[in-house]
């Protein structure tokens, strides 16, 4: 992001984002990132189809979900990628239903992994909670009887905590231009066109992995609030309360998981500190369905976020499984590492059931090493 003259009249001294050409120019590599993508998991299909690279496949997949809800058009879009309508959830069952898939629990994975069957199998997880997977996802699943897990984070259940990803999607979707300090100094944020406004939530989502998670999200919060977006409201209007959650758990396909308090991500908290996250979330699922849960997913996932500390704490705490978003399928080996399992996302850019068959098959990731 490129940074512009200062600004004279009423906003001396403050720094104006700018640069319409690098706008451009971002806006213009996500759709090249987004096309080369759909080419490698169309050649990644036309490679499983022809029956190369079988043992990528591995044992099975464990599949990620977080929005489950009919296509609408919103201003800003930055939970895109995170979203999938009911009818490709329905699409994407019905692809590994006919490819040979057995779909299980997540909780009976080590047991799957310890005495190995021909039949790959699928289990199906949905993290932080969102109405929508019970309004739209359950429904899809109870369909074909196919289990699933929710990751539950309690202080979005509580409504002690904003999903900061969510509040400035509607901040940034809504507003000509914002005003905030970074770290050196006041800045005008240019959100007048759809990438300038990608390119913010982008600059946003880089500030709160560079300093203190906790910091960062109180001030964004505290800045929604100043132009009138509030955190906690979306908070409650888009995930479950105590009383929602207990209701799903009680249906016989779904169960509930750890997904920390804060949601923020346990590898830049000190050790004591992650324990106490997975601890009192497992805590608060128990004393929520009076049985405590067995599976954890690490918050973001990826490898800045989550450690091998924070598998072994996992471990430690009695977790039998814990989930990453690091890409994968799993395989023998994966019985070795069941407090670090990979995942496979289905992403809202890709919604189509070809591109499950390429996912499943574990070619895209065998290639990507």
């Amino acid at each position: 992001m490129g940074v512009g003259s200062r600004h004279s009249g009423s906003n001396a001294g403050v720094i104006v984002v700018g640069n319409a050409k690098g706008r451009l120019q971002a806006l213009w590599r996500r759709d090249v990132k987004r096309r080369l993508v759909a080419g490698g998991l169309d050649m990644a299909a036309a490679l499983a189809r022809a029956g190369m690279m079988p043992n990528a496949r591995g044992r099975g997949a464990i599949f990620t979900l977080h929005h489950v809800r009919p296509k609408k058009i919103r201003a800003l879009q930055t939970s895109a990628h995170l979203e999938i309508t009911p009818d490709f959830l329905n699409d994407a069952i019905e692809r590994l239903y006919a490819e040979g898939y057995e779909f299980i629990p997540l909780a009976e994975i080590p047991s799957r992994l310890a005495n190995p069957t021909r039949q790959p199998f699928a289990a199906f997880t949905l993290d932080d909670g969102y109405r929508n997977n019970a309004d739209h996802a359950l429904p899809v699943f109870a369909r074909h009887g196919v289990p699933f897990t929710i990751f539950v984070t309690r202080g979005f259940a509580e409504r002690t905590h904003s999903l900061w990803w969510e509040t400035l999607g509607e901040l940034l979707g809504r507003e000509r231009e914002i005003s905030f300090d970074f770290g050196d100094g006041p800045e005008i944020l240019d959100l007048t066109s759809e990438a300038r406004r990608f390119d913010a939530f982008d600059r946003f989502s880089t500030y709160v992995g560079e300093i203190d998670e906790a910091v960062a999200v109180s001030r964004i919060d505290a800045l929604s609030r100043k132009y009138g977006v509030d955190p906690l409201q979306i908070t409650a209007d888009l995930t479950m309360t105590a009383e929602e959650l207990r209701a799903v758990a009680a249906h016989p396909l779904a169960s509930l998981g750890a997904h920390t308090t804060s949601h923020r991500a346990v590898a830049r908290l000190p050790a004591q500190e992650a324990r106490a996250e997975m601890r009192e979330s497992a805590d608060w699922v128990e004393a929520l369905i009076g049985q405590r849960p067995k599976t954890i997913a690490f918050p973001y996932g990826t490898r800045h976020a989550v450690s091998e500390r924070d598998y072994a704490i996992a471990r430690e705490l009695g977790f039998s499984v814990a989930v990453t978003t690091q890409p994968g399928t799993l395989c023998e080996k994966s019985a070795n590492r069941l407090t670090g399992l990979p995942r496979i996302s289905l992403n809202g850019y890709y919604q189509q059931p070809r591109y499950v068959s390429a996912l499943a098959s574990g070619i895209p990731f065998t290639l990507a090493r």
